[in-house]
This record gives C-alpha cells, structure tokens and sequence, in this order.
C-alpha cells in the first residue's frame, strides 16, 4: 500500500493556522515519553483498533501519524486506512526528522497541560507554600484544609497528612462547604505541580474568599523535604446544598464567560454529531458514579481535572471542538475545566438547559469499535482445565503491564503486540496458544497476527480477562512471566511511593523548564486569563 508523508511545514501550519489535524505517535508510551513534539498525541499501534474510533470521531480527520524510524508509522498508517479513515499520512524522517527541521521537542507524558499550568503560574504568580510551611500549619494545628485534586486512586495510594480527595473539577464545587470559615487557609496539593497550579488559580479565578496556596511541588515536594505521607486514605467530598450548588455556579458561570467559553444547545449537539467537516467531542464532566446513573447519549465519561490534565489522550484531534456537560451540579463542573480549556486553544462549549429526563442512558461508557474478526474462543472453564492438565498450553496476556502486573491467569505470560515476533521467541514453544487481554476486544484483533507467525494452535478467551475472574478462578501477581520489556507505560516519578529523589527532582527541574520549551515551539496559542 503506498501512504503519502508530511513534512514539519504541513504539520506546523496547521497548527498555527488552528486547523484540525491529529499527530499521531504510535510508538508505546515509554519511547513517547522519551522525546516527541508538543501536541503529538500517544496513540500506540498496538491498540489502534480499540482505540481509534473514539478518540478520531470524524473519518476525514487529517491523520499523521509518527515513530522514530521503526516502522510503526506505516503500519499504523495502513490499519487506520484499513478502519476507514481516509486522510491518513506518514510523517516524513519520525521524531529525527522533526528535530532536523527545527522542531521543538518534549519529554514525559501530557505535555500540552504541564507546560500550559507552568505558563499560569509565570503569568499568575500563583500562591505555594513549601512543604515544610504547610507541615508546620498542619502541627500547630492551624485553621487550614488540605485538599487533593488528582484522581481518588492516586490520593489513596499517598496523601498529604490530613488530606481530603477533591478532584480538580470539583472544587469550586466543594470547597464551600469543606472550608465554610473565608478564614480557613486552604492548600491544593497534587502529586507534582500542574494539577495544584490549575487548582488554586480556578478557587483564585472563582473568587472563593479564603486564603488559597498551592503545596508548591507537591507530593513531590513533601517526600523530598523527608516529611511522611499517608497511605490508604479514604477521606472524600461530601454532597452540597442547593444554595452552596447556586452560588459556586454563578462563580463558575462568570469565570468560563471571562475565558470565552461558548454555550450550546441539545439542537446544537444533534447538529454536530452529523456534521462531517468538523471534528466534536462530547464529554461528561461529573464523577463516573454519577455519569453511570445516567448521562446523555454519545457523551463520554471524562472527570474534568482530568480532562484538563490530560487532554490529549481524549481529544488527540488538535483544533477540534469540544463540548462539555455536567447537568447535576450547575455546570460547574463544565464551566471551570472549559474556562482552562479555552485559554488552551480549544474551541470548547457548555451544554446548557439538560433536565434529568433527558439522561436516558445508563452505564459505564463503551468505546465504539470496529467489527471484530472471527477468531476461535475458549471459555474460561475449559481454559482452567487446560492449563492443569495439559503442559502444551500457554496462555499470552496483551493487557496493559500495569493491569497484568496487578493480576493475571496464573502461568500467563505478558507481550506487546507491538513487540510480537521478538515476543514469541521468548515464550515456550507449545501446541496450543489461548490469548487474553483487558479489554477482551484486543486479544481479537491480535489472533490473526498471532497464527501468522506460528504453527501452533490460536484461541481467544472469551471475554477476556474479566471472564476468568468472573469464573471465580484465581489470579497471580507480580511480573512473572515477561515476554516483552514494558514499554506500554512510562514510569512517572511522582507515582508510587518507591521513587528515587533524583528522579523526582529532575522532573521538577523538567517541569520549570517547560514556559521557555513552549516559546521555543511556537504552535500553542495559549493565553491566560
């Protein structure tokens, strides 16, 4: 199949110019997070099929996708065209040839959202206090609250002594009732610094009355000034009155108009899911619980301090249009991550007037897919009975390594997909071969791929790896059996509580290095408010 390439000037120009176009690095996330340009989206080839259809809604998307020599690009180039999508290239030279052509680029992972939070607080100058003043606060028993905007699970692995889960969106929200005193010191912590900076602005923007600081650095910070974290947290947010809900919504109404932040309609939402000239993403801003309770069609579950931290692992399509909705809590939880998607550039609208009937569906979200290719499956209980009895079979997890390292099918081994010949050489050579993966579709798409590079036999768990723990049957932890080297995921230095402190410290320095990267890159158009 002959794919046309792009060159840096096409790509540039399209971002410059504000036209849509999805910069594709399809490389795994580790190689991504090693060096790629600012808004070149980590999509790997190994899940394309799982993941293409939601995150490039439009067929006509101009696609370009990116590697650094391997050949993925043109793999991933002939998949996408094989899903449909019809304006799809190759990048001309990989990252190498961005770089030759002048490119700027970055290292780590959501690096449009890390560099923007550091362009806030040059801009902003926004209030942090040091580990060690927020300890001291914290032991002389001050009149303060701590609250931690990342993701619950992150919170609950380690927190700030005192700390209380509030996701970045939910703030403005929450915050009232958690620090009714305006003489409460507040603090904003996250693990490192964006999430923390963009949480303290948006209580500032709002203008909650209390005294506001960021922990500067974060968990980050804490362990390397050698003070203790907690673990296994499980203190939350608590539901609101209506008065607290009325007043945080006109607060938040009034930041997202100040940023430019558009409105909409349910008419306008019909319009755009049929139009086929321009790219929209619709996402459901509320916690998951309540978004599964019901939500309205063809909206995404996307918590918005997420959204704003990691926007481009939802919306890869730079210059697209995106459409926020939190119909439970007086759209604050829309209007405060659209007022910071606005100053990123974004052509971002609020979903106005949804009353609760309208919140027909019901359910986790489910990603559109591709149809699937007819494999041959087994079932859960035979599988079992097959690995006890039988040495001649084996099973191959293309779960992520974090989900196979948490639990998998006792004896499983683990593999990339992108890695799969050197991956085969590495597992014993068997008669039978049963593939499983989180989520279950994935193993199907790699079956093929599979029996074309062996003798052997080739089935598919039925319902992947869910099925087996649905049976009842017992799963193994740790990294036992590793048939590929875990490049699928980047190791964070502000995750976990075993980090090393030159690695944390180095990400900071990484960190305050980002507002003189942007200038040197050029593409972003943010602004700050």
């Amino acid at each position: 199949m002959s794919i046309s390439t792009k060159n840096y000037s096409f790509v540039r120009n399209k971002l410059l110019n504000k036209e849509e176009i999805a910069l594709l690095d399809v490389r795994e996330e580790d190689p991504h997070a090693r060096e790629h340009p600012l808004f070149a989206a980590n999509l790997p080839l190994s899940r394309i099929e799982i993941d293409a259809y939601a995150k490039l809604p439009k067929k006509n998307t101009p696609i370009v996708t990116l590697d650094d020599g391997e050949g993925y690009a043109g793999l991933a180039a002939e998949r996408l065209i094989s899903l449909g999508f019809s304006d799809v290239s190759v990048f001309e030279g990989g990252v190498q040839g961005w770089k030759a052509a002048g490119g700027e680029v970055f290292k780590d992972v959501n690096v449009p959202s890390k560099s923007f939070g550091e362009l806030v607080e040059s801009k902003r100058h926004t209030p942090s206090l040091s580990a060690q003043e927020v300890k001291q606060l914290i032991d002389n028993k001050e009149d303060v609250v701590v609250v931690d905007v990342r993701r619950f699970d992150e919170y609950n692995t380690m927190s700030i002594p005192t700390g209380i889960s509030v996701p970045g969106a939910e703030l403005v929200l929450r915050l009232p009732e958690l620090a009714p005193n305006p003489k409460t010191k507040v603090i904003v912590n996250c693990a490192g610094r964006t999430r923390s900076i963009i949480g303290t602005q948006s209580l500032i923007n709002a203008g909650i009355p209390n005294e506001v600081n960021a922990l500067r650095n974060g968990t980050i910070g804490w362990t390397l000034a050698g003070q203790e974290l907690d673990k296994g947290q499980t203190r939350k947010f608590k539901d609101v009155s209506e008065d607290t809900t009325s007043e945080a919504a006109q607060r938040a109404r009034s930041v997202a108009d100040r940023a430019g932040v558009k409105r909409a309609t349910l008419a306008d939402v019909s319009k755009w899911k049929s139009q086929s000239e321009r790219t929209t993403y619709f996402f459901d801003t509320r916690t998951p619980e309540e978004y599964e309770a019901g939500h309205l069609s063809g909206f995404r579950s996307v918590p918005g301090g997420q959204l704003v931290q990691e926007t481009e692992m939802v919306a890869p399509v730079r210059g697209a249009r995106i459409v926020l909705v939190d119909p439970s809590g007086g759209s604050v939880r829309a209007n405060m991550p659209a007022s910071w998607l606005a100053q990123m550039a974004w052509d971002v609208y609020v979903l106005d007037g949804i009353k609760s009937a309208d919140l027909a569906e019901q359910g986790a979200w489910k990603a559109p897919l591709p149809s699937l290719p007819s494999v041959d499956s087994v079932d859960a209980i035979t599988l079992s009975n097959w690995l006890k009895s039988d040495s001649n079979t084996i099973a191959v997890d293309f779960s992520t390594h974090a989900n196979y390292v948490k639990g998998h099918i006792p004896g499983s081994w683990y593999a990339l997909r992108s890695q799969l010949k050197d991956a085969i050489q590495n597992i014993p050579q068997v008669d039978r071969y049963v593939l499983t993966s989180s989520p279950a579709e994935l193993s199907v798409f790699i079956a093929q791929e599979f029996q074309a590079l062996i003798k052997a036999e080739v089935f598919v768990l039925e319902g992947g790896n869910a099925a087996w723990s649905n049976a009842g049957l017992a799963l193994e932890k740790g990294p036992s059996h590793l048939a590929s080297p875990p490049l699928d995921r980047y190791k964070r230095p502000y995750e976990g509580t075993s980090v090393d402190p030159a690695a944390m410290q180095a990400y900071l320095d990484w960190e305050f290095g980002l507002v003189e990267q942007l200038g040197k890159d050029g593409t972003h158009h943010f602004w700050v408010l």
